[in-house]
């Protein structure tokens, strides 16, 4: 059994046809919100930037949210190989002890146990992130409106309810209640500028871009991992409109943006001529490592089946997921995820035990991913 699925888009199926997948076509890498399920994507995150992605030369655009953005910030360190190998045993360590006769995790002890994990990460190593000379960062986030300005006691239950309420109706009229703030690292081959330019349009949501600099790093990482009522929201971001800013999945759960519509200042979309083939300095496709097919664009709209349709967004989109049959084998048959903080409650040993072994399991999407780009098979390669 096959334990990696591949899927893409029609204009990145016709650019595999033609010449394989090479590490020089990957334009953008995107990292999805999800919690512990990002942990699955370590090994292949260590053979793409460690290995893959170290065998070309053009520039990078990594956007995350949540872990993703946790994983994509990694991605620019030194030595990604062992930053992604220490990402995994923190991430897989993290503890959050429940006191005597507590039955859930406080937001703000959690919150404070997540902000120094991530000082200790990073701490002294921003620099590298933010001068890294390939790969431009953008961190998501989400920036609370009018009641949700700022996180209060019931100010913000009811500000989530309206925005629940308004994007079941439309997705881009719960901009009243959100919007999406990116804050963005340098662009190291364009002097001057402030910070890169995004690499997907921002028509579908309300947006803003802010720089992403050593002030604002690690507050901005922090905020991107807040998920509502599990931490607190940062508030008040250096350099940034003042307010709480939560987690970045709830705006783009698994970033599904119009990677299409670009910037003329970014990379070039696929271009296909009159006959049909696509120019080689031309074909940048967006590389995704995630954790099931289906690319959700908002948190809240997680059980809007109908919003779960791959788009033409994505059609220039290479998906690489895990096979749901392969996902069966392991620890509780299913990825990690949030619920196991609960479930193991105190039993640290029994938790790392299970994700561990999830994580070494997971050895073979990426060993199942490099055997395929040495030998592309199009029947692999599924539609998205």
């Amino acid at each position: 059994m096959h334990a990696l699925h591949i899927h893409a888009g029609p204009l990145a199926r016709q650019a595999i046809a033609q010449g394989g997948l090479q590490p020089s076509d990957i334009g953008t890498i995107p990292g999805a919100a999800g919690g512990p399920k990002g942990l699955i994507l370590g090994p292949l995150d260590r053979f793409l930037f460690g290995d893959w992605l170290a065998r070309s030369t053009q520039p990078v655009d990594l956007v995350g949210a949540s872990i993703g953005a946790w994983r994509m910030a990694t991605a620019c360190l030194n030595q990604p190989v062992a930053a992604f190998e220490r990402l995994e045993h923190d991430y897989v360590r993290q503890h959050f002890a429940l006191k005597p006769g507590q039955k859930r995790h406080n937001a703000a002890d959690v919150s404070a146990v997540f902000g120094q994990n991530l000082q200790a990460f990073y701490g002294g190593r921003v620099a590298e992130v933010l001068s890294h000379p390939r790969y431009r960062l953008h961190v998501v986030t989400a920036h609370g409106r009018h009641l949700l300005r700022t996180e209060h006691g019931w100010r913000t239950p009811l500000g989530y309810l309206g925005a629940f309420m308004t994007n079941a109706v439309r997705r881009k009229a719960m901009g009243a209640w959100l919007e999406r703030v990116v804050f963005s690292g340098p662009d190291a081959g364009t002097p001057g500028a402030t910070c890169a330019a995004l690499p997907f349009a921002t028509d579908d949501y309300r947006t803003r871009q802010v720089p992403l600099t050593a002030a604002n790093f690690t507050p901005a990482l922090q905020a991107s991992c807040s998920i509502p009522f599990v931490l607190q929201a940062v508030h008040h971001i250096p350099g940034a409109p003042r307010g709480a800013y939560w987690d970045g999945g709830i705006t783009d759960y698994h970033l599904h943006l119009n990677y299409q519509k670009r910037p003329a200042t970014a990379i070039k979309s696929i271009a296909v001529d009159a006959e049909n083939t696509v120019s080689s300095d031309q074909k940048r496709l967006v590389l995704y490592p995630h954790f099931q097919k289906a690319v959700v664009p908002g948190w809240l709209d997680k059980h809007l089946a109908w919003r779960h349709r791959a788009t033409h967004h994505l059609d220039t989109m290479v998906l690489l997921a895990p096979n749901p049959e392969w996902v069966k084998t392991l620890p509780n048959g299913k990825l990690p995820d949030r619920t196991d903080f609960t479930h193991y409650g105190n039993d640290l040993a029994g938790r790392v035990k299970a994700w561990t072994a999830a994580c070494s399991a997971s050895t073979q999407l990426a060993d199942e991913f490099a055997a395929w780009l040495e030998r592309p098979d199009m029947g692999r390669v599924q539609p998205l």
